[in-house]
């Protein structure tokens, strides 16, 4: 019987987490799956690209609504520096309520956009919105469900490209984790350039399948017994990945656990306010020279302060700052970019809180069940824009 992050089948259909377990592991099965799918579609994702990156004054919007934001958030400082052009990330849910301001400027726009679902109400309104506002607007849909609005409506228009993630990514849990990370790993292949990029790739599906037994061995050896706080800090794109490391905790623990996340260099204006003797701390550091030293000094700070119960530094390079405390290295990938960096650290996240939801009596699967929230957003009233 198989199976998943360390429970049989059984004892994941007991506390109801058997979904969460499995989409978690299988995030690396589905990562090749996407690119096998990414390069059947590539003449018809590079005939849509080429005319579009043709615009000069391009600007590229990622947007989504929660964890689907976050895949823009982790994606954008790194393809903007790949690509030399304007990459934002801007959520649906701002971009709906304030649209007038993030659609002021009438460029052509490229709009990507992340849905696990496609039903969300925000992001099928943040299309219209964009049709509405930009004369010159095209779409690229990265998404896992088929029958999703997005999908659907993409169909019907010429300045849209909708690409269909690996059947299994649409997730059945309430958190996103296959989903997340699969359609991040499309946008990094269909945006991002570079001689890095198809090494980056190639690590990602290689390292990432042995990482989820290590990460999850190294996850059982931390002790929560005296934990109530927990904190995510990364520079650059880690601080996306930081930003949905503390959603998905705040998600699989149902708000039992104060969650925070920051940059290491943001952290100390105020945010650090926060850490006491029962507040762990989780730092991703860069690969990158000028931002690892950065992410290091803080490190050094927050174990030198003594005050934190525990601080674990996340790694795929190994120095006496790293090694001079708890971390967790991520193995062969000491000369992988941030981007390639972004796959491997979202497990430990993703491993951590689906254990620490496990040890509170939560059931992961469906963390809220009287309803409060719910896997698809309920509750939003659209309320139409009279230009």
């Amino acid at each position: 019987m198989s199976n998943y992050l360390g429970y049989s089948v059984a004892e994941l259909e007991q506390f109801k987490g058997f979904w969460t377990a499995k989409e978690i592991e299988q995030q690396p099965e589905c990562w090749r799956e996407t690119i096998a799918i990414l390069d059947q579609h590539r003449a018809l994702i590079n005939d849509f690209m080429t005319p579009i990156l043709a615009h000069s004054d391009l600007r590229i919007v990622l947007t989504g609504a929660g964890t689907s934001a976050f895949v823009g958030r982790s994606l954008s400082p790194i393809l903007t520096q790949q690509t030399q052009r304007r990459v934002e990330a801007i959520s649906t849910t701002d971009i709906v309520s304030n649209s007038y301001q993030y659609f002021a400027e009438d460029i052509p726009t490229l709009l990507v956009s992340f849905a696990r679902s496609g039903n969300s109400p925000e992001s099928v309104e943040a299309v219209k919105l964009a049709n509405q506002f930009l004369s010159n607007c095209y779409h690229l849909v990265l998404t896992c469900n088929d029958e999703g609005q997005l999908y659907v409506a993409s169909k019907t228009n010429d300045k849209s490209l909708a690409i269909l993630m690996p059947e299994k990514t649409n997730d059945k849990s309430f958190a996103m984790t296959s989903s997340f990370s699969s359609m991040m790993l499309s946008a990094f292949s269909i945006l991002g350039s570079g001689e890095s990029k198809s090494k980056d790739i190639e690590s990602i599906c290689n390292v990432s399948a042995g990482q989820v037994k290590e990460i999850n061995k190294f996850i059982g050896t931390i002790d929560n017994t005296e934990v109530n706080k927990v904190i995510y800090l990364g520079s650059g794109g880690f601080k996306g990945i930081a930003e949905e490391s503390a959603l998905k905790l705040l998600e699989l623990t149902a708000g039992k656990v104060v969650i925070s996340f920051d940059s290491p260099l943001g952290f100390r204006h105020g945010p650090k306010s926060i850490v006491d003797d029962k507040t762990l701390i989780f730092v991703y550091i860069s690969n990158d020279q000028q931002t690892r030293k950065y992410d290091l000094d803080l490190l050094a700070e927050l174990r030198r302060d003594g005050i934190a119960n525990k601080v674990i530094a996340i790694t795929a390079q190994l120095d006496d700052q790293v090694s001079n405390g708890d971390y967790w290295l991520a193995d062969d990938m000491q000369d992988a970019t941030d981007a390639g960096l972004l796959f491997s650290y979202i497990l430990v996240a993703q491993i951590y809180a689906f254990q620490l939801s496990v040890e509170l009596g939560n059931t992961p699967d469906n963390p809220c069940p009287t309803g409060e929230v719910n896997r698809v957003v309920q509750g939003v009233t659209i309320h139409k824009f009279n230009n």
